[in-house]
């Protein structure tokens, strides 16, 4: 599993590749360089202690700020290229994970929640990111310091008596090490808007259970530290103890005060090495979790795709459902939709009544093909949806939905989503038959009036007409309007209607409402109940013989729209 998760993420190196392969030979040219400067610095403290000239000293020591200097600028390289590296593969990582969920399907969606997707393009990318960063410099660094010390203090430690008792020092730290290893898993961004008592507790839960991950993560860190800082206090105190009766015992013919100054030193870069590959691991635990969702997402395929030699052009906006049943789950015992039997012409008005719950938003997402049937077909201009290229059903298909989106960005940004050629002409004339072109014009800036995120500085009659002329810019062959005058009156909602057929006649309409004055006027009224069309007729047709229409009519008429 580990081993796909990674070479799912490894596929995002792409261009990155160079400056994390440079990273690595930096490393080993300082690492090289850091360790010689003790073996050196032994041989300037026993130049000095046999009394040599000035001269040979200054030389060594020259020698040593070369070496010095030259490890400096491998870790000053290592530092550039590693930042270029670890931040361009987070920045792939997010550009797949966006451009992969443009391609999801609303069943891909509906199995992962808006904010979970965020988390993982934010939170899980940036652990990713930082254990990817700490794998390329310090867990090659630490390994490499960890050998080269090993080898350099071999060079130095002649002593047979001496070196058991130092490998002992590495085996009692390994154990310690192992007392350290943790099981932290990345935390997941949580959204609440706390209006209500229940979401306040259910938000403050999920920041406890965030606030105990992450305290646990700093209490292992924390404990970390003084750990090694103890194994390195030790392995100082057992150099010196071992070093010095060494040199006692062997009147310095073994081994010299200058050479234990060097293993001192050696043995330090040893253990801060090992306690470098601990704070990795951490790092690593951390980040397991945050890749695994991230892979999760790269590897989600589409449940909707074009087929091969797809068709490109929707010829008309007519629409047939044909048998059509539908469920959102193949585990589910039943369905949203059943036996759904329709014909609509190209450029008739057709409305759809019915309780919050009857499938009413479901029947027209199958037209787009946002879902695929489970029974039946549902054809577009005569040719069943699953033929076309999504792009070109889309394209000829323009959703009003419930829930209007507009985005950060002018007013004339967000209209010419719709159509990005949208002659400023145009645009007008969308506002105009969407009645948004009154209020537009009221602000001092016009049609470059900034929105902000969401639409919030714009009322919800305002939002639902902007998203109407963003949809009549697209100039569609079918329109779906789906309860999406609702924010506005009667009078500006009948305007509206007025536009569509001057304005788009050949286009075919489906408006979903709850007044029977949005649909009074339609061509074809389905009445939808529990996934059925239970009725269907023009408005004197179903007053006549629907007592589900009849009282819907009577309620808002005699008893007034605001109950409805």
């Amino acid at each position: 599993m580990q081993r796909f998760v990674i070479k799912t993420l490894s596929q995002s190196l792409r261009e990155n590749k160079k400056p994390a392969l440079l990273t690595l030979l930096a490393i080993v040219g300082e690492v090289f360089f850091e360790v010689l400067i003790p073996f050196f610095t032994a041989d300037v403290v026993n130049m000095i202690k046999a009394g040599a000239p000035l001269e040979e000293v200054t030389a060594l020591g020259g020698k040593l700020v070369i070496m010095a200097v030259l490890s400096l600028l491998c870790g000053a390289a290592a530092a550039r290229t590693c930042a270029d590296a670890s931040t361009g593969f987070a920045r792939n990582l997010r550009r797949d994970m966006f451009v992969r969920v443009q391609d999801f399907s609303f069943e891909n969606i509906d199995r992962f929640s808006s904010a979970s997707l965020v988390t993982r393009m934010t939170t899980d990318v940036t652990n990713v990111q930082m254990a990817f960063m700490m794998i390329i410099r310090v867990a090659v660094r630490a390994p490499l310091m960890f050998l080269f010390a090993i080898t350099m203090a071999g060079l130095i430690l002649i002593a047979k008596n001496a070196m058991p008792a130092f490998r002992s020092v590495f085996h009692r730290y390994d154990r310690l090490n192992e007392s350290i290893e943790e099981n932290v898993r990345a935390m997941r961004v949580v959204k609440g808007f706390a209006r209500e008592e229940y979401e306040k507790k259910k938000f403050g839960a999920a920041a406890d259970s965030i606030c105990m991950d992450f305290t646990k993560a700093e209490r292992i860190v924390a404990l970390n530290s003084p750990l090694m800082q103890l194994c390195m206090y030790f392995n100082m105190l057992f150099i010196l103890t071992v070093g010095a009766r060494i040199v006692v015992s062997s009147s310095g013919t073994v081994i010299d005060v200058g050479q234990i100054a060097a293993m001192l030193t050696y043995g330090m870069q040893v253990l801060i090495s090992l306690m470098m590959l601990s704070m990795i691991y951490v790092m690593l635990t951390i980040s397991a979790e945050s890749a695994k969702r991230i892979s999760e997402v790269l590897q989600e395929q589409p449940s909707l795709t074009s087929p091969d030699n797809a068709v490109t052009e929707v010829a008309d906006g007519s629409i047939d459902f044909e048998n059509v049943s539908f469920k959102y789950s193949a585990d589910a015992r039943e369905y949203a939709l059943a036996d759904i039997d329709l014909h609509i012409p190209s450029g008739c008005t057709v409305g759809v009544l019915g309780g919050t719950g009857s499938s009413k938003t479901t029947l027209v997402q199958l037209i787009p093909r946002l879902y695929d049937v489970t029974e039946g077909a549902v054809k577009v201009g005569g040719r069943d949806v699953r033929e076309y290229d999504l792009e070109a059903l889309r394209n000829a298909v323009s959703m009003v939905l419930q829930k209007n989106e507009l985005f950060s960005g002018t007013i004339r940004e967000n209209l010419r989503w719709g159509n990005p050629d949208a002659t400023d002409e145009e645009i007008v004339e969308a506002c105009r038959l969407s009645q948004a072109d009154e209020f537009v014009v009221a602000h001092p800036k016009g049609y470059d009036t900034y929105i902000e995120q969401g639409g919030t500085n714009v009322s919800g009659g305002q939002k639902q007409r902007l998203c109407i002329a963003r949809a009549l810019l697209k100039k569609p062959k079918i329109l779906i309007l789906d309860d999406s005058t609702s924010a506005v009156d009667t009078r500006t909602d009948a305007l509206i209607r007025q536009g569509f057929r001057t304005y788009i006649p050949e286009t075919t309409k489906i408006i979903i409402a709850q007044r029977v004055a949005s649909v009074q006027d339609a061509d074809l009224i389905l009445i939808m109940d529990n996934g059925r069309i239970v009725d269907r007729g023009t408005h004197d047709e179903l007053l006549a013989r629907s007592p589900i229409y009849r009282e819907i009519y009577l309620q808002q008429t005699n008893g007034g729209e605001d109950r409805a």
